[in-house]
């Protein structure tokens, strides 16, 4: 809310002053358009992005390099910021960015995300949120990121408004036609 007053009022008492509220609206957000993590060395960074996620590089500006996703239509999709290697990981537990989901479009995707993620010795874990599959993995830096496959809505059902943290169960998931 903001609140301006008018101080102009000649002779009035305080209480007398125009006061105007104007009621702030939410942010018409559409959706994330992209992310900026800071890594210790932002070629090694770049290059884990690349060959795992076989992002592109469009541009170096000093110590950032921005990649963009194959298909995508946005400038970029994750800025990485070189700090330098003096640059310490923030400490498990501290306040901060959890993780980053990169959306797959079927469950396959996933399985062969899952095995890159393990041949790059990436991989941290699995889970079954109800409306959503997914692997984890973290970068060189320690950036953990989500990769994950969205059921239809209409198949969403009770995960409407639940978000379950269950085991993956690859058999069950890979007959479905995600």
């Amino acid at each position: 809310m903001i609140v301006n007053k008018c101080r102009k009022c000649s002779g009035e008492p305080w209480w007398s002053e125009i006061v105007l509220i104007k009621v702030m609206k939410s942010i018409p957000v559409q959706r994330l358009n992209h992310a900026v993590l800071y890594v210790s060395d932002v070629e090694r960074a770049a290059a884990f992005y690349e060959r795992v996620f076989g992002f592109q590089r469009i541009a170096k500006e000093g110590p950032m390099i921005f990649l963009r996703a194959k298909g995508s239509q946005n400038h970029h999709d994750l800025g990485l910021a070189g700090l330098g290697p003096k640059a310490q990981p923030a400490p498990r537990g501290s306040t901060g960015l959890y993780h980053l989901a990169w959306q797959v479009a079927t469950i396959q995707e996933l399985a062969s995300a899952r095995k890159t993620l393990i041949d790059e010795d990436a991989y941290t874990g699995e889970s079954d949120h109800g409306a959503t599959k997914s692997v984890y993995g973290a970068d060189p830096d320690g950036n953990e990121f989500e990769v994950m496959v969205l059921l239809s809505r209409d198949e969403w059902g009770a995960y409407e408004h639940e978000a379950p943290v269950r085991p993956l169960n690859w058999d069950e998931e890979l007959q479905r036609k995600l």
